[in-house]
């Protein structure tokens, strides 16, 4: 799927949420708020439902949460726009109450053919609710910080998932914002597993379909999963809206243009400087030996404009 085909996907779930009246939550709404960000991230923040000022603007995040969303980010050095933010429920629930069970089951299906057309390798989720939608049976006091593979049937279908605080309770607490700012310098490397996780399974794949010819893609997982993510610094890895993660189809075979091989490629390419790696196992070894700053954005593909894209 390429990225114009993406954002239209996600223009048609965003359409129809808007005029959704699948519970009760429609009643009370003044706007739905079906989520934004760039259609080719690999990374999704799900939070719980949209308080009131994004009930008025139909964004997510947009108050006080959002803008402690956008400082956390910028501690890793990453922009709102180079994610896509979301909700378990997209209409606001009347006075900031918890989603009702049926009401989160009435909106989930937005989520996951959300989740489907983005194929994301990281969610980061925000809160109780949406931990429990991707590792049911976990505990936000127990989990935050940490990473584990989302239930499939979220419609991610090979995700890692990294729990966080919801923002709103960081502004409640001082020791859990304190918290969130040291859980929030873990993504980068929850990151790199996501991504060193599914080139594996691109690895096998490939190996299933060649055994005679193992792919130089085969060796490359493990130079990434080498690079300790304690040792990169944050704009090593700063660009969370890269072509290095295959979009798979949901026969699960990779795009060419966004396949695995480019791991390779970069790993090879000693001559490159940084700033035009194609995300090389390579750069980040050489980024980690020298500590220096690495921009390890690819270039632009011809429809990629960077700019953020309401749904």
């Amino acid at each position: 799927m390429t990225e114009a085909e993406r954002r239209s996907a996600l223009e048609a779930v965003a359409a129809d949420v808007r005029i959704c009246t699948r519970c009760r939550l429609h009643e009370g709404r003044t706007r739905a708020v079906p989520g934004e960000g760039h259609p080719s991230t690999e990374v999704v923040f799900v939070g719980e439902g949209p308080g009131a000022n994004e009930d008025r603007e139909g964004r997510p995040f947009v108050g006080r949460a959002g803008d402690l969303l956008v400082k956390l980010l910028a501690t890793i050095g990453w922009r709102r726009d180079e994610v896509f933010i979301t909700n378990v429920v997209k209409c606001r629930p009347p006075e900031n109450r918890d989603p009702e069970p049926d009401e989160i089951a009435a909106c989930l299906p937005y989520l996951q053919r959300q989740l489907e057309i983005l194929d994301p390798a990281l969610i980061v989720t925000l809160g109780r609710h949406s931990l429990g939608r991707f590792r049911p049976g976990a505990r936000i006091g127990q989990t935050h910080g940490t990473s584990a593979p989302v239930d499939p049937a979220s419609g991610a279908r090979d995700a890692l998932g990294y729990a966080l605080y919801h923002p709103a309770a960081a502004l409640r607490s001082t020791d859990v914002e304190r918290q969130t700012f040291d859980d929030v310098a873990g993504i980068p490397g929850a990151l790199l597993a996501a991504r060193a996780r599914r080139d594996e399974e691109g690895a096998r794949i490939a190996a299933a379909s060649a055994p005679s010819a193992p792919s130089a893609a085969a060796v490359a997982p493990s130079a990434l999963a080498a690079a300790p993510s304690a040792a990169l610094a944050p704009s090593v890895i700063s660009a969370p809206r890269l072509a290095h993660a295959p979009k798979r189809s949901p026969e699960g075979v990779e795009h060419p243009e966004r396949g695995v091989d480019a791991v390779a490629e970069g790993a090879s390419a000693g001559s490159r400087s940084p700033a035009s790696s194609a995300n090389g196992a390579a750069d980040i070894e050489r980024a980690a030996a020298s500590g220096s700053a690495t921009d390890d954005r690819l270039d632009p593909r011809a429809d990629e404009t960077g700019q953020l894209f309401a749904f």
